[in-house]
């Protein structure tokens, strides 16, 4: 009978193989990525069954309310760039909202500073979320902060990815929990294999103060990021400060993520806050969450729309190719394509996967700035148009993370990112360097992994 336990094995094994490819086939991806899944479930379906069930989603249903999807706008009442708006609202998103406050923080030292001024000012409510929330002296104070306004009987909040957080301030984050302080990690490391998350991590930063402020951006909570005194080798980044009708969105993807993480709805006030300045902005939240890939083709959309320039600051560089495409286009319509990032990031792999993508844009024209010391901010600035917050542009931010990005549409606050990025700029040497055939192999296959995704 050990023939026929055998065959039963095969047949549950091949089954197993035939239901893994239907899953494969029915998810959203680009043909190459699709291809790729099969071809690695074809030869060594062993690894690729348990990989695709752990990393493989691209999507997720929330176990959320549904949010509440606008109603078509009349052209005549939108407050923003009238064809990238309407575009975002046909995605589920809100429409651009005036009457806010945009305040641009640079250096590490004010947004540190901003960002202890809005917690100690909070008198109902904090409400965190934070990828990497650093074990060290700023994460700790940081900390220290939010205890004691829960001490204050101020409720606090805290959402923490797993993986972007595993070395967090544990012992901090247990006297957080003694005060009244509720912490919650979204996706920890240690769960079911066929959970299909591990590779969906939150990547939003915000702090919400009082359902009415909130303190965002690219910058995570550690030492490498802010801090109340300047430190050697900080990261060049950007935060900001929103307070007015938009932080609604960010209360309601809080929301959201709150409930998704504990099953239960967040005690938090909804209303829209009052108008308080002449910013108009508009939120757009990617990722899991959402049906479709509104940031992905929003900057699709800027770039293919961009008459006089594209300037794209990032951390790293790892596209999509339909993305890369619009990029190239724009450099051949007389585009004046620039792309910011540093000489060396922090992830050396991730430096090793871009050199494909990098030479193959600057072949087509794009001027390639190399920064002489990491740059971890995100912004894009396609004429008219300026997008900044958490999302960088290569794939997994924008196809596979929760994401937080704004659209900034007043002439003031367009013009602080323009210096900003212009600064930028100034300091740093135009061209990638040439790599030989070995350089050129190992580029080709970290490229080859991306499309996995």
């Amino acid at each position: 009978m050990i023939w026929f336990d055998t065959h039963l094995l095969v047949v549950a094994f091949g089954l197993m193989v035939a239901a893994t490819a239907v899953v494969i086939l029915q998810q959203r991806r680009s043909p190459q990525a699709t291809l790729a899944w099969l071809m690695f479930l074809v030869l060594v379906p062993y690894l690729a069954i348990p990989a695709f069930f752990a990393i493989g989603f691209r999507k997720r249903p929330r176990r959320s309310p549904e949010r509440p999807k606008p109603s078509a706008i009349p052209d005549g009442e939108m407050t923003g760039h009238p064809e990238i708006e309407s575009m975002l609202c046909r995605y589920g998103l809100e429409a651009a909202t005036g009457g806010n406050q945009f305040n641009l923080l640079v250096s590490g030292e004010s947004a540190w500073a901003d960002l202890v001024e809005l917690i100690e000012s909070a008198e109902t409510s904090l409400d965190v979320t934070l990828y990497i929330l650093g074990n060290d002296p700023v994460g700790r104070r940081f900390c220290q902060a939010l205890e004691a306004k829960a001490r204050q009987g101020v409720s606090v909040r805290v959402i923490l990815d797993g993986i972007g957080s595993f070395k967090r301030p544990r012992m901090a984050l247990r006297r957080l929990g003694a005060a009244g302080g509720k912490v919650c990690l979204h996706s920890p490391f240690i769960h079911s294999p066929f959970g299909g998350r591990l590779n969906l991590r939150n990547h939003r930063k915000m702090v919400i103060a009082d359902g009415a402020r909130v303190w965002a951006g690219g910058r995570n909570v550690a030492r490498q990021y802010l801090g109340p005194a300047p430190t050697a080798g900080r990261w060049h980044d950007l935060s900001f400060r929103i307070a007015g009708p938009a932080v609604a969105r960010y209360v309601s993807v809080f929301q959201s993520d709150w409930k998704a993480i504990n099953g239960s709805q967040a005690d938090m006030a909804v209303s829209v806050p009052q108008s308080v300045g002449d910013s108009v902005l508009q939120t757009i939240p990617a990722g899991p969450d959402q049906p479709d890939d509104p940031l992905h083709d929003a900057l699709v959309f800027a770039c293919h729309s961009a008459k006089r320039r594209v300037w794209v600051s990032t951390p790293y560089f790892l596209p999509t190719p339909a993305l890369s495409e619009a990029l190239s286009i724009a450099v051949r319509r007389g585009v004046d394509v620039r792309l910011l990032t540093p000489a060396k990031s922090d992830q050396m792999l991730t430096d090793l996967a871009r050199g494909s993508w990098l030479r193959e844009v600057q072949h087509n024209g794009c001027h390639i700035h190399f920064y002489p010391e990491m740059i971890h901010a995100k912004a894009i600035l396609a004429d008219q148009l300026i997008f900044v917050g958490s999302a960088n542009l290569d794939a997994r931010s924008l196809l596979l993370n929760f994401e937080m990005m704004v659209l900034l549409y007043s002439a003031a606050d367009m013009a602080e990112v323009e210096r900003w990025i212009e600064g930028m700029l100034a300091k740093a040497p135009v061209g990638i360097l040439p790599a030989g055939p070995v350089r050129r192999s190992i580029e080709g296959v970290f490229k080859l992994v991306s499309p996995m995704l």
